[in-house]
C-alpha cells in the first residue's frame, strides 16, 4: 500500500503563486510515476500535470503550460506542483495519484490517490 498526502493548498488572488506538496509513504515511492489532478464544483476531475518515476518524463494540459511545473524528489519521497499566474479557473481542489505506469496515471486509473488540497484563486 501506498499513502498519498497533499498539503499546499490556499486562497490566492490572481496572479499569485502556490506549491503543491504531495508526500507519499508505505511502497517504494521512486518506483511510480505520479500525476495531479484537479476537480472544480461541478465539473469532472481533469488532468493537470505527470511526472516520470525518474523525472525526466513530464506531461501538462494545455491550460497549465507554462504557468505550472511538476517535479519530484524521491529522497523525500515528495512531488511538487509549483503554480504560477494563477487565474480564478485555476480554483478546484487538486489530487496527487500514483500508478507503475505513466498510462494510468494519465488515464486516472491510478492505483493511489490522496484525499486533496484546495486551491481558491480569486479575481
Amino acid at each position: 500500500q501506498m499513502q498519498l498526502v497533499e498539503s499546499g493548498g490556499g486562497s490566492v488572488q490572481t496572479g499569485g503563486s502556490l506549491r503543491l506538496s504531495c508526500a507519499a509513504s508505505g511502497r517504494t515511492f521512486s518506483n511510480y510515476a505520479v500525476g495531479w489532478f484537479r476537480q472544480a464544483p461541478g465539473k469532472e476531475r481533469e488532468f493537470v500535470a505527470a511526472i516520470s518515476w525518474s523525472g525526466g518524463w513530464t506531461e501538462y494540459a494545455d491550460s497549465v503550460k507554462g504557468r505550472f511545473t511538476i517535479s519530484r524528489d524521491n529522497a523525500k519521497k515528495t512531488v511538487y506542483l509549483q503554480m504560477n499566474s494563477l487565474k480564478p479557473l485555476d480554483t478546484a481542489v487538486y489530487y496527487c495519484n500514483a500508478a507503475s505506469s505513466r498510462g494510468r496515471v494519465l488515464s486516472g486509473t491510478a492505483d493511489y490517490w490522496g484525499q486533496g488540497t484546495q486551491v481558491t484563486v480569486s479575481s
